[in-house]
């Protein structure tokens, strides 16, 4: 343990605790894996309304005022674990009263403080640090503050500072685009302190110009975000900073997502005992009302009812799609004229679609079960892990050809048994559907399927390497800051 880094977690999410997509699991699983390598790590996270009703599961280890202009917002702070992994929340009334993680007509501010008390909290505890690693906007003004207000403060003398992008059209309250141009944050300087400047603040522009190191979440999307199809505005200051912009693909955690002792599902099943997962089918045709037929392919979906997961695509194939001999099953949260458009499907034809929001853990561990396939036709996708998942749980990947998608995900080919997926290049209705019916094609042909199922199951997904990767950055981000 002499070498062992003191590694410290910033996210806006931690699952179980608080969750509303990847960023919740990645932000649990890669600190747990860390721990394993021999790290001492530590984790931060706001303590949102819902978790400070649970306050007194946690033990409050002080508290201090944090001072945003001429205004004092108290800070109370908190500890618990998950496991062997310590983990301390940051709550303020005024400021995480609101009942949702985003979404609240101040974002800014609140995660403004978040940033600043945790460097209150490090003072507090003593905590000296070689690594703060910062997840997503939320968490990413800590660069821009160290630099500006702690450059020759003797804890910070050796921090170097990581900055993950999760995905970079999320930048700040609101969206960089409902910025007028002119009055755009360019990250450059001290952050502002008085309330109309810091509505405005760009808090991804500050963390991509002041972190020691960049990463993103998979290799193709660390070049995309260079491009400016994907940068999001951004794309120029990443080409400045390209040198130091790296891409590492997301894990997943085998022991949260392993369907051999997943109790969401109706039975637990393994690439040994594919029939339990025929039966799981069968129970989820069951629990939806679809017409139950085993010949017949299961597409499930679960993600955000969003343009960005592909929806735009497949509100326009639909007619198309109920053709075809398949029935689909969507879970998913947001995008209410999405989520209307397909409730109306499912009315429409209650035996061939389904449809369940909000989202649970225990309805898309039973999509992941059920389904023969998993549609993820994203426009651009950072990573993704819901393709993982579902590899691991046997239901056969149809994705768009961009970001981690392209990374994980390879075409089917039934004569060489290569390939985990089935894969469309271009963002079209016609070129969605074509993947789609290489799909059922396959299908059909059972012994093929079986072995495609079986060897998806079989292949490691999980974060040994994804968190040794991390390990090898972390050590790049201390020399570089050394070397500055």
């Amino acid at each position: 343990m002499t070498n062992a880094l003191s590694v410290v977690n910033v996210a806006s999410e931690l699952a179980p605790l608080a969750k509303s997509g990847g960023l919740g699991d990645v932000a649990a699983a890669l600190p747990k894996h860390m721990l394993d390598l021999g790290q001492k790590v530590t984790s931060i996270l706001p303590m949102y309304s819902f978790l400070h009703h649970r306050r007194k599961e946690f033990e409050r280890i002080g508290d201090v005022v944090i001072r945003i202009g001429y205004k004092r917002y108290p800070a109370e702070f908190y500890q618990t674990s998950q496991g062997d992994l310590p983990v301390a929340l940051i709550w303020n009334e005024e400021l995480f009263s609101c009942k949702t993680l985003y979404g609240c007509d101040n974002d800014n501010l609140r995660f403004y403080f978040f940033n600043l008390a945790t460097l209150a909290l490090l003072e507090l505890k003593d905590v000296k640090p070689h690594i703060i690693h910062c997840h997503d906007w939320q968490a990413g003004l800590i660069p821009n503050l160290l630099r500006c207000y702690h450059s020759h403060d003797e804890r910070y003398g050796r921090t170097a500072t990581v900055y993950t992008i999760h995905n970079l059209q999320f930048q700040m309250q609101g969206g960089w685009r409902a910025v007028p141009e002119e009055k755009r944050d360019d990250g450059r300087g001290e952050p502002p302190s008085d309330l109309w400047r810091i509505r405005r603040l760009n808090f991804a522009a500050r963390a991509i110009r002041y972190a020691t190191v960049i990463n993103a979440v998979s290799e193709r999307y660390a070049k995309e975000i260079l491009t400016p199809d994907f940068g999001e505005g951004l794309d120029p200051l990443l080409r400045r900073r390209r040198r130091d912009v790296y891409g590492i693909i997301n894990g997943i955690d085998y022991q949260v997502f392993n369907p051999a002792f997943d109790h969401n599902i109706w039975y637990q099943y393994d690439w040994h005992s594919l029939e339990k997962k025929k039966r799981n089918k069968r129970k989820l045709q069951q629990f939806v009302g679809l017409e139950v037929k085993p010949d017949t392919p299961v597409i499930g979906l679960v993600h955000r009812l969003t343009e960005q997961k592909g929806f735009d695509l497949l509100k326009l194939l639909i007619p198309s799609l109920l053709k075809l001999p398949l029935q689909i099953v969507i879970v998913g949260t947001g995008g209410k004229d999405y989520l209307k458009f397909f409730q109306d499907v499912a009315k429409k034809y209650p035996r061939r679609v389904g449809v369940y929001s909000p989202f649970t853990e225990e309805l898309g561990a039973k999509v992941y079960a059920g389904s023969d396939m998993f549609l993820m036709p994203s426009r651009f996708e950072p990573c993704g892990i819901s393709q993982l998942i579902s590899l691991r749980y046997g239901s056969i990947p149809i994705v768009h050809e961009t970001g981690g998608l392209s990374d994980t995900i390879s075409n089917f080919n039934p004569r060489t048994m290569k390939g985990n997926g089935f894969v469309f290049s271009s963002y079209t209705p016609e070129d969605l559907l074509i993947a789609i019916i290489r799909a059922l094609e396959t299908f059909k042909y059972g012994a093929v399927w079986n072995e495609l199922t079986a060897e998806a199951m079989r292949r490691s997904y999980s974060w040994d390497l994804p968190s040794k990767k991390y390990l090898q950055l972390y050590r790049k981000a201390l020399r570089l800051r050394r070397n500055h």
